[in-house]
């Protein structure tokens, strides 16, 4: 926290995902091979990418002038490798109302005057259909929220960008009267997530971009880039003894 202390709350959280068909990588896989089999492309590629993402950042100012930031980088279960950032603006380039959100986070289905970036959204930015439409998506299943999406999924048609009464951003999600086949469901814009239109043409993949608006989301997204890897607990066992040697067992025993 020594570094909101010094430079102030972060403004941005920004997550951008690896893509398996980047050209990058489907480009040097051997006929048959799928980018699981090259982890060392897909990590590689990824890199690239990143470096490239911190440059549009910190040098080409996409967001504004920036003070400091923090990332970090998962492998999901040594899948696809994600980063997240946090990034804090310069005083002159806070996002203080509704339309600074607006030049920089989108929440809504491009129109067809744009065709390769409406692809690109339907393809990365939707979220999955869940709740009565499918009670077994994978965000029903919290221990929470059980019968509700954990992301609160639909989200409400907002007509402009407000902040609600917990002090979260409620990006603008019109009415425009359009739903599309995502999986099998017609999803509207209620079904978008907050992306960046310029970062998201230039890397074409999973790429979400949200507003930090409250303290109390600023201490838990520092926890969550410095929480560490996933750890699990095994054991060794001889095919020959099915009960297998508990060491723990035998320590306590004597």
């Amino acid at each position: 926290m020594a570094r909101v202390h010094r430079f102030g709350k972060p403004d941005l959280f920004v997550t951008m995902t690896s893509n398996a068909n980047w050209p990058e990588i489907k480009d040097q896989l051997a006929l048959g091979e799928e980018a699981q089999n090259r982890p060392d492309f897909v990590a590689r590629v990824f890199r690239a990418k990143l470096l490239a993402l911190k440059k549009q950042i910190v040098d080409k100012h996409v967001f504004g002038e920036v003070s400091a930031y923090v990332y970090v980088v998962e492998f999901q279960k040594r899948g696809l490798p994600h980063v997240h950032f946090l990034i804090i603006l310069k005083d002159g380039y806070k996002l203080k109302c509704p339309a600074n959100y607006d030049k920089f986070v989108c929440a809504e289905i491009p129109t067809m005057a744009n065709p390769a970036l409406r692809a690109t959204i339907l393809k990365h930015m939707m979220h999955d259909p869940c709740g009565k439409l499918n009670p077994e998506c994978s965000c029903m299943k919290h221990a929470k929220t059980p019968v509700r999406c954990k992301y609160e999924y639909p989200k409400s048609f907002t007509p402009t960008t407000a902040t609600n009464i917990a002090g979260y951003p409620e990006y603008r999600r019109q009415d425009a009267g359009e739903s599309v086949l995502i999986r099998k469901h017609l999803l509207d814009n209620r079904w978008v997530i907050p992306y960046n239109l310029y970062l998201l043409a230039l890397f074409d993949c999973h790429l979400n971009v949200e507003v930090c608006s409250t303290m109390h989301v600023v201490k838990y997204l520092y926890k969550y880039i410095y929480k560490g890897h996933d750890k699990i607990s095994f054991s060794v066992k001889d095919n020959d003894d099915p009960k297998g040697v508990d060491e723990i067992a035998q320590f306590q025993s004597g």
